[in-house]
């Protein structure tokens, strides 16, 4: 192997896990990991955050549903059971490597569906612009929804922005920093990536073709079902474990908006299932909210790897299900 192209794939590895590692480690640095122990034995209530589970599986089941629908007009099939176990097992692969999922899932349908791998990537970029038009909705109505909420905040607190900002010590803002510059660096490798298939006329041609799928949808209603379903479905998988804690569940929808939408950006940096960024700017706004910060901390931590916990569930199910998958006739060759 060229020594240049394994050290870029040990970077695509190594660089997201220092990074959300790193990340990591200065939020819980001086962190008594004894307490959460404490807290998921004697404080929390399971119940809600085993309610909140099934909506996990519904969003990647939605994901799966409408990525068919995507492929059918550029004459693509997949079986709804191979397009489903594909996102299941997107996600935990990407757990280990940032995004390779997206590519993942086009391997599985090409492999056991015979579709084709470049027309099914086409449709993930059409996927991803759907799905960043909801987030840019979502964000909109939230900042419009809480500016009251921010408003009363800061007039009965007399907190200002900027005295709040000035809680953040120069690493805070080393760690914002370096969130930005990753997301950015994601950002560059994708659109490099994608350069390499551009180079090819027919790969460009199916990219194409996958990107403008979505004008032959034949169903628009039930896309848009998929799509509301999913994100509702990601919403309540994460509103709902505010009621397994006591210091969380008078908090309201307002405060599970803004920092559902907060978390949502922050998945963008490439470290795996978003882990750092993530913890980061949730629990500065949940402090935001009124929220201990050993309680905040202990809030994303406990939320965060228990999701990430069903993530890897589904992947492994995914892959004992492939496993037992009859493959369709051979994919023809691009």
């Amino acid at each position: 192997m060229d020594t240049r192209k394994f050290t870029t794939q040990i970077g695509k590895i190594a660089l997201p896990l220092i990074l959300g590692g790193a990340i990591l480690y200065w939020m819980y640095r001086d962190f008594d990991f004894g307490q959460v122990k404490h807290v998921m034995l004697h404080e929390m209530d399971w119940s809600w955050m085993l309610l909140s589970m099934p909506f996990g599986i519904i969003a990647q089941l939605f994901r799966g549903l409408r990525w068919r629908q995507t492929l059918s007009p550029i004459g693509e099939e997949a079986r709804v059971s191979t397009a489903v176990n594909a996102i299941f097992l997107s996600y935990a692969s990407s757990l280990v490597i940032p995004r390779v999922g997206e590519f993942a899932r086009c391997g599985v349908l090409r492999r056991y569906d015979g579709v084709s791998f470049s027309k099914a990537l086409g449709t993930v970029v059409t996927e991803r612009a759907v799905d960043t038009l909801v987030v840019m909705i979502i964000t909109t109505i939230t900042l419009l929804y809480q500016l009251p909420t921010f408003h009363h905040f800061f007039a009965t607190t007399g907190t200002r922005l900027d005295t709040f900002l000035g809680q953040f010590t120069t690493t805070g803002y080393i760690v914002t920093f370096i969130c930005l510059v990753a997301a950015f660096i994601l950002v560059w490798l994708l659109l490099r990536t994608m350069s390499v298939y551009n180079k090819v006329k027919t790969t460009l041609r199916d990219l194409w073709q996958g990107v403008i799928s979505l004008r032959h949808v034949r169903n628009i209603p039930l896309y848009l079902f998929f799509t509301f379903g999913i994100w509702a479905s990601y919403f309540l998988h994460y509103y709902l474990t505010f009621f397994c804690f006591k210091e969380t569940s008078h908090l309201g929808i307002g405060c599970a908006l803004v920092s559902f939408v907060v978390g949502s950006i922050a998945v963008i940096v490439p470290t795996p299932n978003g882990a750092g960024p993530w913890h980061f700017s949730v629990k500065t706004m949940l402090i935001l909210f009124g929220v201990g910060a050993t309680t905040a901390l202990s809030f994303v931590l406990i939320v965060h790897t228990l999701q990430t916990l069903l993530v890897i569930l589904l992947g492994i199910y995914a892959m004992v299900a492939l496993a037992h998958t009859k493959k369709k006739a051979a994919p023809p060759t691009e």
